[in-house]
């Protein structure tokens, strides 16, 4: 059973169940057919009796039966004195004349060839005493009908089982056939490199067309996810692989070409420089990954967020003074919330710098903050260099950079995707509008004032 298929399993129970079901259909319809006909005999043998004692007469001192037809309908009429000394009709060849009358009784007598019900009827002629009346009738006759049917059925029936068991593996294997297209797609995506490949049952509303939907859904999803990693890995090694060639030929210079002191240092200055930046981007990595495995924790505590908006644009302060960018910051005071205050002061850190660096000269970068209902809602907006419109939905991606000339300065493309993780693990969102060569405005907002801290891994 185990080795059989689906197909073959399911059209087994089903001809093994329509077997039984026909078999007991069967069985009610002939028990019911035996029983009706049998009432329906032992009817005619009482109307038979029962009209006959009314053809009975007495005729010049002698029991005349009138018109009685001694055999009808396969019923032996035959007329007896009271004392049982036959006088007219007939009877079966094996019946046993001897049988002690019944008035009103219905009897069944077995003989050698043949079962009987004989129905005995008594009436009184006057001037001659008692007449019986009795009716004998084969009991066999009336499941000759019911044979005859039974044995066309086992004639047919052995057809209709080939004929149902047929049409049930059609049906069954035509049912089946999506699931036989279900896998062979899910073979030739999980054999090739192609992972663009669908199952494309087309409209459908049961169950095999959804789990193919299903199927589809999640091969889109895994496809994906594989062209992320991939993107990330080549991403990640084209970040790594500046700063690593600028440590290696620094570092082969000095050792060939440094005569003095000074020289080394500068090499090993450049060096350091790359290294720290080897370093930041490596601590990103860790941060994503450990995001990505959900053991990244939050800290959470009361904490002053138009405080931490101060100090962070204080320390930006330098950078902004050298790009000649007026750096503002709007906060209503007292604005504290149950957060992590490392990632917080890493969100305005981030999103601050950004607005510095893509700022223009003379223009402006500017942090609010203000309590909206039970969140405290903040934005970045500058009058930079702007972002283009399709490039929106991508700038959260990791390593993504709308300006190739970002690289140059320092960007790694691992900030906003930081920030937007750090944001709604505090339970809140992030948002961005921006237009090409007019600024861009990051928004946020996370809850205000919680009695428990959120707990993210």
């Amino acid at each position: 059973m185990k080795k059989l298929s689906i197909k073959g399993r399911v059209t087994l129970w089903y001809t093994c169940w329509m077997l039984i079901l026909l078999g007991a259909v069967l069985a009610a319809v002939f028990s019911v057919s035996d029983l009706l006909l049998y009432f329906t005999e032992k009817d005619l043998l009482v109307r038979a009796v029962e009209d006959s004692l009314g053809q009975v007469s007495l005729e010049d001192g002698e029991v005349d039966p009138g018109d009685m037809d001694f055999l009808q309908e396969g019923v032996y009429l035959s007329v007896y004195a009271g004392d049982g000394t036959p006088l007219y009709g007939r009877v079966p060849e094996d019946f046993n004349n001897q049988l002690p009358f019944s008035q009103g009784q219905l009897q069944e007598v077995e003989a050698e060839t043949a079962e009987w019900l004989v129905y005995d009827g008594r009436t009184e002629l006057d001037g001659w005493g008692s007449v019986w009346i009795r009716g004998v009738t084969a009991q066999e006759r009336m499941s000759g009908a019911v044979q005859f049917v039974f044995g066309v059925v086992l004639i047919v029936l052995p057809f209709v089982v080939v004929l149902a068991a047929g049409a049930g593996y059609y049906i069954t294997r035509r049912a089946f056939r999506p699931v036989t297209q279900i896998v062979e797609a899910a073979e030739r995506i999980g054999s090739g490199s192609d992972l663009s490949l669908r199952i494309g049952l087309g409209d459908g509303d049961d169950e095999i067309h959804t789990l193919a939907r299903a199927f589809d859904r999640m091969f889109d999803r895994l496809e994906s996810s594989f062209e992320k990693e991939k993107q990330f890995t080549s991403d990640a090694s084209h970040e790594l692989r500046t700063p690593t060639a600028i440590i290696l030929s620094q570092s082969e210079y000095a050792l060939e070409n440094a005569s003095t002191l000074e020289e080394a240092r500068k090499a090993l200055e450049v060096d350091l420089q790359q290294a720290k930046k080897m370093s930041a981007l490596l601590r990103q990595l860790l941060f994503l990954a450990r995001a990505d495995r959900g053991v990244q924790k939050l800290q959470p505590e009361t904490i002053d967020l138009s405080e931490i908006a101060g100090l962070v644009a204080e320390e930006l302060q330098g950078m902004a003074e050298k790009r000649q960018i007026r750096l503002e910051t709007e906060a209503e005071p007292g604005l504290t919330a149950r957060a992590d205050e490392t990632m917080m002061m890493r969100v305005f850190l981030n999103l601050l710098s950004n607005a510095v660096k893509y700022g223009k000269e003379g223009g402006f970068a500017r942090l609010r903050l203000w309590r909206e209902g039970g969140w405290i809602a903040g934005e970045v907006r500058d009058d930079g260099i702007g972002i283009a419109e399709e490039n929106l939905p991508l700038i959260w991606n990791r390593f993504y950079q709308a300006d190739p000339a970002r690289t140059a300065e320092g960007g790694s493309g691992l900030g906003l995707s930081m920030v937007k993780w750090i944001i709604e693990a505090h339970g809140g969102s992030v948002g961005v509008s921006s237009r090409l060569g007019e600024g861009s405005v990051f928004t946020f907002r996370i809850p205000a004032g919680r009695d428990e801290p959120p707990q993210h891994a």
